[in-house]
């Protein structure tokens, strides 16, 4: 039961992480409105987290190796505190994003310690589900922070306020916990601190009998030493030393994939999405954004239960499958608003306006200067112009009928980044099915492979690095993503993410290997072939690995030896 209290107050991190992504979602809708955003400042305040998280999980590499992963840990939720109150407290959007930096600083580092110090900590049967427990907790923090967008957007003033500055409560929480959770036997044991080790894992395993693990353990470490070379950066010995290298390239590939196929997108701008789809009230969009985190969260345990079942292999290409059929879904979605958009039947003279000479509503909501103005009746829109939107706020017109002085009258509606549309069901059913399929694989198996693959002298620098792959691209996806679908249109924005899934399925179908079932000191062996032989091969070695008994003994898998 300890393995399990430790996992859980380690995953307070992903639920850090799950619920900053999740709240600035509906956070942005209140700020864009209040504050007068643009789409570069939109954009800013959502990628600047990404950004300092990319800058933190890089130097958490060097920080775990000193420190270790408690220190760490701790380290990163004092942060996010200091983020959280900077974010509640703010009166301008430079200061939001201050907070929105000082928080990231503290997500990359989590990112990055929480998965390695889950691994170390777990035995090898329960590894695959303890580690996706913290995606569990990302998605759950996201889920969580759904709600409390949609409760707070009924607020007319500051709502967004209490929406990012409740982030402090699970940070302090994690912080006080950690301060009684003891530190990685592993990173002792690589630190030469043998007593405290052993202590830490009778503790962690609940038994006094763990001289075998622990042999286990000090004997790879020693070993690993000796292949390593022992001397230079960590980074030039993992390049230098071909299993590690491939390791690293499989690492890396499957958390670029993860971003690349648009689920931070999905994330950040859920409720944007389905406003842009059609959704018009501002609270039934954050709402709606709320039930695709709840699958999000229930997906995710249909993960935890299969990881240890299927296998890490399966579960990720699977994923990646899916994903990819429901990005096109929500592609269709879009490309059939587009082709049945309303047409612009009006053109009022409006100087030094490009808005004006739009035809279509798709073409003026692609120019976020500009908003469509209409009515409608029983069979559709008409009475329809595109004008420019006011300087003040998006929430009306710069003059005109749907300006705030004349649309008293109730009789002109007034749409900024949508346009009406009959088909948003399609757009809200491919966000379900999309989070369906990437929750039970694409989310954790990332973190969970990354957190298994590399020996323990690389597996800090490893992690850091790969976790940096993933906020960098993390932060491409999410700060092209309203500039793309402009450039792009919507329904091209998920065309592309829907082929960049189908690439990193090719890619993993023939580069991943299993994990499933090996401890930690044994994984290596799985990269010590050519790098793309292993994804074909992997559940094989890893039988081999498994059953494979010296002297006849009959001993369990988990206690069986391994022939060299």
């Amino acid at each position: 039961m300890f393995v399990f209290l430790l996992a859980s107050f380690s995953a307070l991190g992903g639920f850090l992480f799950g619920y900053d992504t999740g709240v600035v979602s509906g956070a942005m809708l209140l700020l864009k409105k209040e504050m007068n955003l643009s789409t570069l400042w939109q954009e800013l305040l959502v990628s600047s987290t990404v950004g300092a998280a990319t800058f933190s999980a890089l130097a958490g590499g060097p920080l775990n190796g000193v420190f270790g992963r408690r220190i760490c840990i701790l380290l990163a939720s004092s942060i996010f505190t200091v983020g959280g109150v900077i974010m509640g407290a703010a009166s301008n959007k430079e200061t939001v994003l201050v907070g929105r930096i000082v928080v990231g600083l503290g997500i990359g580092i989590a990112s990055m310690t929480v998965p390695i110090y889950i691994a170390e900590v777990s035995p090898a049967h329960l590894r695959g589900q303890l580690v996706t427990i913290n995606t569990l907790f990302i998605t759950g923090g996201q889920f969580i922070a759904s709600v409390v967008d949609g409760a707070f957007s009924y607020l007319h003033h500051d709502g967004w306020r209490y929406m990012l500055g409740l982030s402090v409560v699970p940070s302090v929480l994690q912080f006080f916990g950690f301060l009684f959770l003891p530190e990685s036997p592993r990173w002792l044991l690589q630190k030469g601190r043998a007593q405290e080790a052993r202590s830490v894992l009778r503790q962690i395993r609940g038994r006094p009998d763990v001289e075998e693990e622990y042999d286990s353990i000090r004997t790879s470490i020693e070993e690993e030493g000796k292949e390593a070379g022992g001397g230079g950066p960590v980074i030039w010995r993992i390049l230098s030393h071909a299993p590690t290298r491939r390791a690293l390239m499989v690492g890396c590939s499957l958390q670029m994939f993860q971003q690349l196929s648009g689920i931070n997108t999905v994330m950040y701008y859920s409720a944007t999405i389905l406003q842009m789809a059609g959704v018009r009230d501002e609270r039934q969009a954050i709402w709606l954004a709320a039930a695709t985190a709840a699958t999000n969260f229930l997906f995710t345990l249909v993960g935890v239960w299969l990881v240890e079942r299927v296998g890490r292999r399966k579960l990720t290409l699977g994923s990646l499958l899916g994903t990819g059929l429901s990005l096109l879904v929500l592609a269709v979605g879009f490309l059939l608003s587009a082709l049945h958009t309303p047409p612009v039947s009006l053109h009022p003279a409006e100087l030094n306006s490009s808005c004006t000479s739009y035809s279509t509503c798709e073409h003026c909501m692609l120019d976020p200067g500009c908003g469509f103005c209409y009515r409608e009746n029983g069979t559709g829109v008409f009475d329809s112009s595109c004008i420019s939107v006011s300087q003040a706020s998006t929430e009306q017109a710069a003059w005109g009928r749907c300006s705030n002085a004349t649309q008293a009258s109730g009789q002109s509606l007034w749409a900024y980044n949508y346009c009406p549309t009959t088909y948003s069901w399609i757009v809200l059913l491919g966000l379900i099915l999309y989070l369906a399929s990437f929750a039970p694989g694409m989310g954790p198996m990332p973190w969970t492979v990354n957190s298994e693959i590399y020996p323990l002298w690389a597996r800090s620098t490893g992690n850091s690095c790969s976790a940096g792959v993933n906020w960098i691209f993390n932060l491409l996806v999410s700060f092209t993503f309203l500039h793309v679908a402009e450039d792009l249109t919507y329904y091209g924005a998920f065309f592309l993410y829907s082929g960049l899934a189908g690439l990193g399925f090719l890619v993993l179908l023939g580069c991943l290997p299993e994990t499933q079932g090996l401890r930690l000191e044994e994984i290596e062996n799985l990269f010590s072939g050519r790098l793309c032989a292993c994804g074909a091969s992997g559940e094989e070695n890893s039988r081999d690995i498994k059953y494979t008994r010296v002297k006849g003994g009959n001993f369990s898998d988990n206690e069986a030896s391994d022939l060299d």
